[in-house]
């Protein structure tokens, strides 16, 4: 679990988020509310597939682009159960919530760096690539 987990403001715009992404140097950033419960998830691919080419203002808020529910780890469950998880939604990072409160991340790279199992990242990357894009694999190709 990584630790410093970027997070923002439902309510703060396309732009300043993306913005955000680069500054951190990271892929999504978790949004979470005045309470401080998490109330959506945006990956750079949310941006830049959704938000920002889709001709909408990057001023509008990013919420709109965020998944939502958002799937999470305790920072109690093994890494098993993780990858489990992540394959079985198809998602590649998993925000770790600790009595409510935000306190991580897990992404498939911490899995396959933390674990040392190269075959554990492949496999992982294979099914969750097939459960984000089923088209792609189980479409009829010509004939």
């Amino acid at each position: 679990m990584t630790e410093g987990v970027v997070s923002a403001a439902p309510t703060a715009t396309a732009r300043q988020v993306a913005e955000l992404m680069r500054e951190r140097n990271v892929g999504s950033v978790v949004l979470v509310d005045e309470a401080g419960a998490i109330c959506g998830f945006v990956t750079d691919r949310d941006l830049a597939l959704g938000a920002l080419t889709d001709g909408r203002d990057p001023s509008d808020p990013v919420e709109a682009h965020a998944s939502s529910p958002v799937v999470t780890a305790e920072p109690r469950m093994d890494v098993e159960a993780a990858a489990e998880l992540m394959v079985r939604h198809g998602i590649r990072r998993l925000p770790v919530i600790d009595s409510g409160r935000l306190t991580g991340i897990v992404t498939l790279d911490d899995l396959a760096v933390r674990t040392g199992d190269l075959e554990l990242a492949q496999h992982m990357t294979a099914q969750i690539t097939r459960a984000a894009l089923p088209g792609f694999y189980f479409h009829d190709r010509g004939g």
